[in-house]
């Protein structure tokens, strides 16, 4: 089943919309780069699970230290909006159309050092935990050693993954958001940034 996109660009915000819902905004600017920074304390080679508006992707793959950033994501069309808006991307990104989870099981194990994982999952994926038991151990074997896993901000302070991960750090971050942000629990509060650590 092929999705809706659309992008909302206006002089106020810039919203992505998967199926009529609020994927990514361009508010979380701030929230990205700072997911990246944690992301990128060490290593040089990182995956991330969904390109949106690129700004994760952009501040991960434009540091000197980056040697490669690879994203896969599921969508042509947030592909060709990222393309026409970054006409010269860093030389270290590698953006991949391709549904990740199909593609995982192919993935060779052990090739990365951090993966930042913003995906838009629709509310049945996300509360299915049958899913997440299938698809986290795969990822983690994706990571060297001591790898680090960041997922997407949250505006609550969860633990989703810890129980796959040998330890994890949570940092929290003011954010302010567009009048007409619905994912958030407010339109202005605390957000928490989490970082995963696998065996190594």
């Amino acid at each position: 089943m092929t999705s809706r996109i659309e992008f909302v660009e206006t002089t106020a915000e810039t919203t992505l919309l998967i199926d009529g819902a609020q994927a990514m905004q361009g508010g979380e600017e701030a929230l990205m780069r700072r997911s990246g920074d944690i992301l990128c304390r060490h290593g040089n080679e990182f995956l991330e699970v969904g390109l949106g508006l690129g700004l994760s992707a952009l501040h991960i793959a434009g540091k000197p230290t980056t040697h490669r950033h690879v994203v896969f994501e599921l969508h042509q069309p947030i592909i060709d909006r990222f393309r026409a808006h970054t006409p010269r991307p860093p030389a270290a990104l590698e953006v991949r159309l391709g549904d990740f989870f199909a593609l995982l099981p192919t993935l060779p194990p052990a090739s990365v050092d951090r993966i930042f994982f913003d995906p838009y999952l629709p509310a049945k994926t996300r509360n299915d935990t049958a899913f997440w038991n299938h698809v986290t151990p795969a990822m983690i074997a994706l990571l060297r050693p001591g790898g680090v896993f960041v997922p997407g901000f949250s505006t609550k302070p969860y633990f989703h993954f810890l129980h796959y991960f040998d330890h994890a750090t949570i940092e929290r971050q003011r954010y302010t958001t567009y009048p007409e942000t619905t994912y958030t629990l407010a339109t202005s509060g605390d957000a928490f940034i989490q970082c995963y650590f696998a065996p190594g």
